[in-house]
């Protein structure tokens, strides 16, 4: 059960004190209190209050969560409430200007009591219709996506049920300009809109890799245009990454005719033509594609990921989503660590953040050490759902299959056989 305030873990507040080389009257004077208090912190005699915790991250030049030792994807309600720098009431006073704050008499035992895991009595409690919209509300007090606060009230309160279930888009939202402009493109032009979209997201997270290894990174002007098509015979020169998406689909066409045009004339894509040197053939041609904002509205709509960015609905990408369930599908024995490549872990894994200054990962699958048989040494590392993780894949795979029904979820009704 989560502990109703976060203490400093044993030993951080020295270590991160002596590497921001601060003496503890200094860190006492830039967080207003006495350089005693600050010894009872280090001695764990002490906790912090929240906003004396983000004055002390601060100083310190870090996080919140390197002083209280809870790694990032696993942050429970009140560690969302720490970061936010909130005592009890201050929260509590807060959340009762809200409409669900008022229906539900929030008050601070109450909420102490559901950062705790325990029972919570009061009239309309008992609704989860009610109680549903709590989370929203709590995600606007402590500045956070509602997916954090989903994520962290699955944590704490592991055996209620889910706070919020994915709306379904309204007749509103279904006849947007997007949407309506996807219903008039024919299958071919879909697939074309789709698999561009997909290759432009894979080719800003081999970017965003080659960032991380400090290589050169071309303008996203420049990378933005896809290769599509080669003028020179396939035998020679073979298919462009976008090419083979499309073959896959079973278009195997050059990829410059009629649909390319119709897609360009509505303004959904743009074109444009260079010439590079290849190994085999020389100077050739090429074709290259750039997605516009309205061709990536209309392929985010038509994939339907419009209803996805709510947040009402705290559900994963398209791509997130399948890696999830291969990690799921990988069943006890879990994922070969090398098996997930780009961004997947930075979103899903246990420690991870998205980016400087980012928000945590969810938490979802955490990579977990394989000892050799006798014990003494480990042999490698896999990755493995974490009980939020497969609680996740449990209570919302319904709602992918509909959302995504390309993903492969055949094995998924045997995880939930064998986790129930």
């Amino acid at each position: 059960m989560p502990l109703p305030v976060r203490a400093i873990a044993s030993g951080r507040l020295t270590a991160l004190r002596d590497r921001a080389g601060l003496s503890k009257a200094e860190l006492a004077r830039r967080i207003g209190v006495s350089t005693r208090m600050v010894f009872f912190y280090e001695g764990g005699k002490h906790t912090p209050t929240p906003q004396r915790l983000q004055k002390m991250a601060q100083a310190l030049r870090c996080e919140v969560e390197d002083l209280t030792g809870v790694r990032r994807g696993q942050e429970c309600l009140v560690d969302l409430r720490f970061a936010a720098g909130l005592t009890l009431d201050q929260a509590t006073e807060l959340l009762r200007r809200t409409t669900v704050g008022r229906d539900l008499h929030l008050s601070a035992p109450r909420l102490s009591a559901v950062e705790q895991g325990r029972s919570v009595h009061g009239r309309n409690w008992r609704d989860p219709e009610t109680v549903g919209r709590l989370p929203a509300e709590l995600a606007k007090v402590y500045d956070v996506p509602i997916r954090m606060v989903v994520d962290a009230w699955m944590r704490t309160r592991p055996h209620d049920p889910v706070p919020v279930r994915p709306g379904r888009r309204t007749s509103k939202e279904a006849s947007s300009p997007a949407e309506a402009t996807w219903r008039s493109l024919n299958e071919r032009q879909r697939i074309y809109l789709g698999e561009a979209l997909r290759d432009e997201r894979m080719t800003e997270t081999e970017m965003w890799m080659r960032r991380v290894h400090h290589l050169p990174v071309p303008r996203p002007a420049e990378w933005r245009k896809l290769p599509l098509a080669l003028r020179a015979p396939a035998q020679v020169v073979g298919y462009t990454r976008l090419q083979e998406r499309l073959r896959r689909n079973g278009v195997h066409d050059p990829g410059v005719g009629a649909t390319l045009h119709a897609l360009k004339r509505r303004g959904l894509l743009m074109t444009s033509v260079d010439v590079f040197h290849h190994p085999a053939a020389g100077e050739v041609t090429r074709i290259r594609v750039e997605m516009t904002r309205r061709g990536r509205a209309v392929a985010r709509a038509g994939l339907g990921e419009s209803a996805e960015q709510k947040p009402a609905a705290p559900l994963l990408s398209e791509w997130l989503w399948g890696v999830l369930a291969r990690v799921a599908g990988a069943g006890p024995d879990g994922l070969d660590r090398d098996a997930l490549s780009g961004r997947a872990p930075f979103h899903l894994g246990v420690g991870y953040k998205n980016g400087s200054g980012g928000r945590p990962s969810r938490g979802f699958i955490d990579d977990v050490s394989i000892l050799a048989s006798d014990g003494s040494y480990v042999i490698g590392y896999r990755w493995k759902l974490t009980p939020l993780g497969l609680r996740h894949v449990i209570e919302y795979a319904s709602e992918y299959r509909r959302r995504y029904p390309k993903i492969d979820t055949t094995v998924l009704s045997v995880v939930a056989e064998e986790s129930s």
